[in-house]
């Protein structure tokens, strides 16, 4: 199969998912576990012969997969899961390669070679590594593997963390310009308020309209994961914005999904595809700092996709060296990009307002540059 380079996804409908070329699919930890936190060998069978649906008519899928911390927990025995990072770490580190030898298990019975793949943050960053990763992640394709992916929670650190899987889903679908990304837990569907106290199914959302007042959960039943509901729909977003819709529905639901059935959360694509660093810095870097500019500097950076210059800048605040993700606003505060800043907090205040001529010749050559080169910057819409 051809790898796809679409400038759009394939996928406008959940009719059309049976038409895919390659699909990043989701699972949660609450969907893989049992009642004691163990790892559930009937529900991740289940979720096997699911996606052989998927691959025997060739779509190409890519398995992110939550519960290696989960797995480790009996086998340490840890009876919940721990708050702190280094026992989260240990668990990982047990639990990787148990939960690989259930998936391992489970598709050979359908002749499938399955493979791990541990990411970090840094290794959808820096173009190098970014260029390794999507390199094998290919290959592995190519060569009719699933790839399992996760986090490597056993080394990643609370600065260079995803946060949770669903982010990580969402940046590898960017990475891989996946026709779709399937989100899969223990809830049937976006619901605009909890189900239990009359909340009703959202089954589209074209944009930030169709989720007012929608009232999103933070964790799944189990309390195994990470994420929740707010994780899901942020994912969702970071698909959506970057041209590739997003489809949210419960595990036990996954087969009709795949069938095409009219189930679950449909999230429709909307603005151009976007690559996996430039979707880091719109959606999961930690600004520093803002910078405020004047509307002169707003319609040549947000509108036409230009570079910032010192002398559009207003104002500054935060505490961020070079290189570090700061938020750009307009006169009334409202964030309308990101950037990675070539200046540090330090020495902008000087440069506010003036031309880089001016400051050039007044402080040295090395100051005639943006201070957010137009590569760095990515525009925000408005989220979810």
């Amino acid at each position: 199969m051809s790898t796809p380079r679409l400038t759009e996804s394939m996928v406008a409908s959940r009719g059309d998912l049976v038409d895919a070329r390659r699909v990043v699919v989701k699972i949660g930890s609450s969907s893989l576990t049992t009642l004691d936190g163990g790892i559930s060998v009937d529900a991740l069978n289940r979720l096997v012969a699911d996606l052989q649906v998927l691959r025997e008519r060739g779509t190409e899928v890519v398995l992110v997969s939550s519960g290696a911390i989960a797995a480790g927990l009996a086998p340490l025995g840890l009876g919940i899961r721990p708050a702190d990072l280094a026992t989260q770490q240990a668990a990982a580190a047990v639990g990787q390669g148990l939960l690989l030898a259930h998936y391992t298990r489970a598709f050979a019975q359908y002749q499938t070679t399955v493979s791990q793949v541990l990411l970090t943050v840094e290794d959808l960053m820096r173009r190098t590594q970014y260029t390794n990763a999507l390199r094998t992640l290919e290959k592995l394709l190519s060569l009719g593997a699933v790839p399992v992916v996760n986090e490597n929670d056993a080394v990643a650190t609370h600065e260079i963390r995803f946060g949770d899987n669903d982010r990580l889903a969402a940046l590898t679908a960017n990475l891989l310009r996946a026709d779709a990304l399937i989100l899969l837990s223990d809830v049937d569907a976006l619901y605009d308020g909890p189900p239990d106290q009359g909340g009703a199914p959202v089954a589209h959302v074209s944009g930030p309209a169709d989720l007012t007042g929608v009232t999103l959960g933070r964790r799944g039943k189990a309390g195994v994961g990470t994420g929740g509901m707010v994780t899901k729909v942020e994912a969702a977003q970071i698909v959506a914005s970057s041209g590739i819709p997003a489809l949210l529905t419960s595990a036990p639901n996954a087969r009709r999904l795949f069938h095409g059935e009219q189930v679950g959360t449909f999230f429709e694509a909307r603005g151009r595809r976007r690559g996996a660093r430039s979707a880091w810095i719109a959606h999961l870097a930690h600004p520093k700092g803002r910078l405020s500019i004047d509307d002169g500097a707003g319609a040549a950076v947000v509108e036409g996709r230009r570079s910032l210059l010192p002398a559009g800048i207003l104002s500054l605040s935060g505490d961020f060296e070079a290189s570090d993700p700061v938020e750009i606003t307009d006169r009334s505060g409202a964030v309308r990009a990101r950037g990675l800043v070539g200046y540090s907090s330090t020495e902008l205040p000087q440069m506010l307002g003036r031309s880089t001529a001016e400051l050039g010749t007044e402080l040295g050559p090395e100051y005639e540059r943006a201070v957010i080169h137009a590569d760095d910057i990515v525009r925000i819409e408005t989220r979810l």
